[in-house]
């Protein structure tokens, strides 16, 4: 696989690559970014590697990574036309302002403007719920971003950080009004973050919604910096905000380094790699705060992991899912199909069942 082997992002027409290429670190505005120069610079990497899936969103570093995109492809309509930039919405830039930002059509509408002025185009191929705004009817977001897609400002509709019962609400309403659908989840997701495969990941799977992790390196803790044996200080700016590695985090990480070392590859290609193979994902968000990074995270293609690795990876960073997952996993094939086998899985009888032939 490569950044030109493009897939299908949901139930639409818009064809992505497989790793998309995240951008919060754009910008050194917050201390620990990337110069807009070497951010061009990564952006031209990409692209030559013949990724063309853009993600940023309107609070990353203040703004000024949608101005670093918009200024690199500035004079290149072209070029612009052949990429799939998608922005987000929610976030507040003025303070004490109670529009600037959330879901409602007022802030919705306001922050989109600003966005396409700071990306110098006339419209977004995928425009993103970036959280919950519990106060906001839902029919109004929907309704503003339908009227937005209508108008030609914006290509798709993306959800990124909602509950699950949210959007489901959401995606069910617009099915029944003919809106505009939600194509895309954005969740985050790696070996040290897997609780969304217990709603959002089946809800994407059943409504036919692409899947877009972020953080699959988990703010770093997977890219192969870490490790329990390991003492001293680690090469990263961002402690501060993210923390450090916990003890049962450690369990995974030396897991997680073992195998990189069986398989050589590092870390950060292994965890990227699983992340991409897991059910449902379909474009992992990759990010890089130096070009070299970028070029290391893209080597997740040309790992090759034994199912035996795989099953490791999947047992040591397991998680313990909110009821009733659990339930359903263990209870409700025995429930349903007594012993039968269906659709290749083979069931085993209730005891209960068992217990007596008599049927009343």
């Amino acid at each position: 696989m490569s950044l030109d082997s493009y897939v299908t992002l949901g139930r639409s027409g818009l064809r992505i690559s497989p790793f998309t290429l995240g951008t919060m670190t754009f910008g050194e505005d917050h201390g620990w970014g990337t110069s807009p120069d070497e951010s061009k610079d990564i952006l031209a990497a990409y692209l030559e590697r013949g990724g063309n899936s853009i993600d940023t969103a309107n609070i990353y570093t203040n703004g000024h990574s949608e101005k670093i995109i918009g200024d690199y492809f500035a004079g290149k309509g072209s070029l612009r036309d052949r990429v799939v930039i998608g922005t987000k919405f929610f976030g507040n830039l003025h303070e004490k302002d109670p529009n600037g930002g959330g879901a409602g059509r007022k802030g919705i509408v306001q922050q989109l403007e600003n966005s396409l002025r700071r990306l110098k185009t006339d419209y977004v191929d995928i425009y993103w719920l970036h959280n919950f705004d519990p106060a906001t009817p839902v029919e109004e977001t929907m309704r503003t971003l339908d009227d937005l897609v209508a108008g030609g400002k914006v290509r798709y509709i993306g959800f990124s950080d909602v509950p699950a019962w949210r959007t489901a609400e959401a995606a069910t309403l617009a099915q029944l009004r003919g809106w505009a659908p939600i194509i895309a989840l954005q969740l985050e997701y790696s070996m040290l973050e897997r609780t969304s495969e217990g709603e959002l990941i089946p809800l994407a799977q059943a409504k036919g919604m692409g899947v877009l992790p972020w953080s699959p390196l988990k703010s770093g803790f997977l890219s192969g910096k870490y490790s329990s044996t390991r003492t001293g200080p680690v090469d990263t700016t961002r402690s501060a905000m993210v923390g450090t590695p916990s003890q049962s985090d450690y369990v995974v990480i030396d897991a997680l380094n073992e195998i990189a070392a069986e398989a050589g590859a590092s870390p950060a290609a292994v965890a990227l790699n699983w992340v991409h193979s897991r059910p449902g994902i379909t474009s992992t968000l990759v990010g890089a705060r130096r070009l070299a990074q970028l070029t290391a995270n893209l080597d997740a293609f040309a790992v090759t992991l034994t199912d035996a690795q795989r099953a490791i990876l999947d047992d040591v960073s397991a998680p313990t899912l909110n009821f009733p997952a659990e339930n359903n996993r263990t209870l409700a094939a025995m429930l349903a199909f007594a012993g039968a086998t269906v659709d290749g899985r083979h069931t085993i009888a209730s005891p209960l069942l068992q217990a007596t032939p008599t049927r009343y």
